[in-house]
């Protein structure tokens, strides 16, 4: 049988140790909070940066040399132009929703002058009544196939994208010709094309015009989607919200311990 003195012992290491747990919890949401706020800093410079990049004066294209270089925080979204010959015989089609309705991206390659190929997104052509549907896929190309090249040149102006990699629901099927991203080395693989850029480039309206149609069909360039997910203040006010109600219970639990004496 428990005396009061034992009761009293029990109740208090009871406490402390809701008090240590408490103190743990708090600083782990503290922390939380706090690194959302850094995050919430790191987004808003990087969608200020994108934001330059995309209204700035447009750059050359990198050349084969600076791909190895390219990287998402410095280069995505940049302004950049570049001048080639389009192999229209590879183009691809990719699937793509926007508010215009279902349609598909027309990704075509084109060949630099320093040997280079670089798929070029020439704008948005609507699937039709008859809905998205897999297009018969094009020949592979041959190894010789810029040197080949018989079009005319052409210049672009655009926005470079880092290549996109397949998603998680729906993964791109090559060999039946379903594309779900512009996924530049599985395309360019598919095609049976070598030295591909690791970017494409969206092509602005007055390019995406002056490339001509795709199978009389003139594609719409110039609809870069530039969207960002910033719920980093949403998470850092939750995250202190939490830290705050663990201190309030602690004082709570202290101020009635501090009764019972």
């Amino acid at each position: 049988m428990m005396t009061g003195a034992s009761k009293r012992q029990r109740s208090r290491t009871l406490r402390v140790i809701l008090v240590l747990a408490a103190g743990v919890m708090f600083a782990g949401f503290f922390a939380l909070g706090t690194w959302q706020v850094f995050r919430l800093q790191w987004k808003l410079a990087l969608i200020e940066r994108v934001d330059q990049r995309v209204h700035a004066a447009p750059v050359p294209a990198p050349s084969m040399a600076q791909w190895p270089q390219l990287a998402a925080d410095t280069d995505d979204y940049r302004r950049v132009q570049l001048s080639g010959v389009l192999l229209d015989g590879s183009t691809t089609q990719v699937l793509a929703s926007l508010d215009r309705g279902i349609g598909y991206w027309v990704v075509t390659p084109l060949c630099t002058p320093d040997g280079g190929i670089v798929m070029v997104n020439r704008g948005f052509t609507p699937a039709g009544l008859g809905g998205w549907k897999p297009q018969p896929a094009p020949p592979a190309a041959t190894a010789e196939a810029c040197r080949s090249a018989a079009g005319p040149m052409v210049s672009v102006t655009g926005l470079l994208r880092l290549t996109e990699v397949a998603g998680r629901l729906r993964q791109n099927e090559p060999a039946r010709n379903y594309w779900y991203t512009r996924d530049v080395q599985a395309i360019a693989q598919a095609r049976g094309l070598p030295a591909v850029a690791p970017y494409f480039v969206d092509a602005d309206a007055a390019s995406a015009r002056a490339a001509g149609p795709v199978a009389s069909v003139q594609p719409v360039g110039g609809l870069t989607v530039i969207s960002f997910v910033n719920n980093h203040l949403v998470y850092a006010i939750t995250w202190y919200a939490l830290a705050l109600m663990v201190a309030g219970a602690t004082v709570w639990i202290i101020r009635d311990a501090r009764k019972q004496k």
